[in-house]
This record gives structure tokens, sequence and C-alpha cells, in this order.
């Protein structure tokens, strides 16, 4: 049986914080094989690409997520016992929770609500000098998520809310000083949403029972107890901070606008380039770059030995951008998703799989619906400039931003059809 092939060195961890996206790609061409070892935080871990390697990835019956997320992720982005760490029925029965708020018509109403928020938004920016994009349409999707979820926010602090939301995701690939802004942030926003959930359990909170905050707080585990206050926390955290997340698919989008004018032409008129262009801005833009499980029981695959408990890496970013998958990978083409069959182990931005079984991501459709809606506000129903600015994005930084976090000048309202 031939030894997976060893990327050398005592440990990479450090290899990878540099290369960052590029970390398990550079290496899999290096070694000319789609899967590999390395160390990393000083355990052996199996680093795999491809389509293959993710329908492999996803089979519960070969791999589990408890104890597969670092702990710097459940201390940032993802919280203690969420749905992330669960398998099997566990995992199933909490993922419905979560389908069952993310309805095709709970979607259509919070991107109404987005929309809203959106139009608000740009008559303010109408005024101001210049915006800084990222953050405000980081608290567009905040504002607009709370009210969907009934979480109620008092007169000012939707800005503390959004920066603790978005501190979690931008801390979740970082060391130093981001890092502990995200410990701090996660600390806080838990127990911000530890008191709401008090509060609509004891009746001190009182709002419509569809609601997310109401769902969550009346929900039970398979057992017939309902949440730990704690882990209920984490959960509507899973809904807003997951929504806000949507923001940096925003600025990639808004990035590729200028640089594919006829694109951007068409998406003025056009409804049937919208989901096209949006999936080809997630492609191309993997929000992270790898997803981690850990091996259930010892097996073998295409002759190659995975010992049980080996912490195993799914590249996200690599498959995405595969050019036995893609053709010209490395380009903005939208054209190609207009006749996507839609594979669930080719196109891995939010997970592969089936959502509703397995850990594909269940809020990816609504990810998509805010996506196509800001198009729609960035191409139908505003003006701006792209003044000149550091828009490089460094593939060492995860999750990914351009440096000046797009700035626009020159904001105007259009109305609808102008």
């Amino acid at each position: 049986m031939p030894d997976i092939p060893r990327d050398p060195g005592v440990d990479s961890s450090l290899s990878l914080l540099s290369e960052g996206y590029s970390f398990i790609p550079n290496r899999c061409q290096r070694l000319e094989s789609d899967i590999f070892q390395v160390r990393l935080l000083m355990q052996n871990t199996i680093c795999m690409t491809g389509e293959d390697a993710a329908r492999l990835f996803y089979d519960d019956q070969l791999f589990q997520r408890q104890h597969a997320a670092p702990r710097m992720l459940k201390k940032t982005l993802f919280g203690q016992g969420g749905v992330q760490g669960l398998d099997d029925a566990a995992h199933r029965h909490r993922k419905r929770l979560f389908l069952s708020l993310l309805t095709g018509d709970a979607i259509a109403e919070l991107v109404r609500l987005s929309e809203t928020n959106w139009q608000a938004a740009i008559a303010t920016w109408q005024s101001c000098d210049r915006v800084t994009l990222l953050p405000e349409v980081q608290a567009i999707l905040a504002r607009s998520v709370c009210e969907w979820a009934g979480v109620p926010l008092a007169a000012g602090e939707l800005q503390l809310r959004r920066d603790q939301l978005a501190a979690m995701i931008d801390g979740a690939g970082g060391v130093g000083a981001r890092h502990w802004r995200a410990r701090k942030a996660r600390k806080e926003a838990e127990c911000w949403m530890v008191e709401l959930l008090r509060q609509v359990r004891t009746g001190e909170l009182v709002l419509d029972e569809t609601r997310a905050l109401a769902v969550v707080a009346r929900y039970v585990d398979p057992d017939g107890q309902a949440l730990d206050e704690k882990v209920a926390a984490v959960e509507m955290l899973n809904l807003l901070r997951p929504t806000v997340a949507v923001a940096r698919f925003v600025i990639y989008a808004a990035l590729e606008l200028p640089a594919h004018p006829q694109w951007r032409q068409r998406l003025q008129w056009d409804d049937a380039v919208l989901e096209p262009f949006a999936q080809e801005v997630r492609r191309l833009h993997a929000f992270f770059p790898f997803t981690a499980a850990r091996v259930r029981k010892d097996f073998e695959w295409k002759g190659y030995h995975f010992p049980k408990g080996t912490r195993v890496l799914l590249d996200l970013y690599g498959t995405n951008r595969d050019a036995r998958l893609w053709e010209a990978p490395e380009q903005f083409r939208p054209e190609r998703f207009a006749a996507w069959d839609g594979g669930a182990f080719d196109f891995i931005t939010q997970g592969g799989g089936d959502a509703a079984t397995g850990h594909r991501c269940p809020g990816e459709p609504l990810a998509i619906a805010l996506l196509m809606s800001a198009l729609r506000m960035l191409t139908r129903r505003m003006n701006y400039a792209v003044p000149a600015q550091d828009l490089r994005m460094h593939e060492s930084r995860m999750p990914a931003q351009p440096e000046s976090l797009f700035i626009i000048t020159g904001v105007t309202l259009l109305q609808p059809n102008s």
C-alpha cells in the first residue's frame, strides 16, 4: 500500500498562514498529487483537493465533525456546541432547525428587508464625500437579519452588533490582534444573545413566535430538552453572523463589476444573468480556503490508508479552480453557470453534498439571494465612482478583503427603471 505523499517539515502552520488560500494547491502541484500529508498545529493532517476528494470528504460514514475544527475557530467563528460540530442524528435534527427557518418565503422576506435598508443607505451616502463599502454593507445586512430574526436593536446599537459579528468573521483566519478581537467579540455577542433568549423564555420579551429568536429559544433537542442557553446563543449567532458575512461576497462582486463593464451593463436590465454572475463571484472568491473533518474509522481510498482520528482538510478554494472541472478556471466567466448542472461536489464554496442531510451550509440559498439583490442595488439603484485606491487582496489574508475595503464616491440614488 503506497504512503500518502508527505510535505516535508516539522510543522507547516507558519507556511499556511503565509500562503493562505494557496497552501493546499501549491503542495498538490508540487507533489503532483490530489492528496498529501503535512504537520499542522503539531498534528498529522491529510489535505485533499478535487471533486473525488469532496465526494469522499462528505461521506458521513467515514468522517465526523466532532473535534475537527481547530480550537481557534471555535473561539471565534463557530462557537462551542453549534451545529457545525455535530454528527449523525444530532446533526440532522439540529440542521432541520435551520432549514425550517431558511425557507423560500423566509429568504424572500429577508431580501426585501435588505433592499429597503440598501435604499435607505444609498440615500444617506449621497451626502457623503466617500463611502467605505464593506462596513456599510455589513451594517445593512446586520440590521436586516436582526429585524428578520426578531432581534431587537436599541437606538445606536447597530454599529456595536455589526462590529461584533464582523470581527468574528474577520478574526477566524487571523492571528494576533485580529484573533483576540474576534474572541472578545464572540464572548460579548454570546452574552448579548443569552440575555435575549432568557427574556424570550421568561416572557419578558414577547415577539412573533415564527421569528428565529423565538424558534431557537423554544427548540428542543432529540432528547426533549431545551438547548442550553449558551448553545442556543451560538445557534442564533449562526444565523446572524453568516448573513453579515455575505457582505464580503458583495465586495468581491463590486470588485468584478468595473473589471467587466460588459457584464455590468447586462446586469442593469437582464435578470437572467444575475445568478450566473453571483455564482461566478462565489466560485472565484471562496470565503475560506478549506474545511475540516476527522476520520471516523480506518479505511482505504485509492490505495491510501486513512487512520482513525486523523484531521483532514478539504481544499474548497482549489477545487473551485480545478482545471479538470472548470475551463480557464482563473478567468471570470459568468456564462459558465448559464448551463451548470448544479453538481454537489465540484462547486463547494459553502460545502459539498446535500444541505438537508449533510454538512453543506443551509444558508447557501440565502447567500446567493442576498448577493443577487446586492447586484441589483449596485447596478440599478445607484450610480457611483470608484476612485484610485488599494484594491489588492492578499492570498495570505483569510478571509480575503481589498486593502481599502472598497471606497466609492459620488453616490446618487436612481429611481426604478431610470
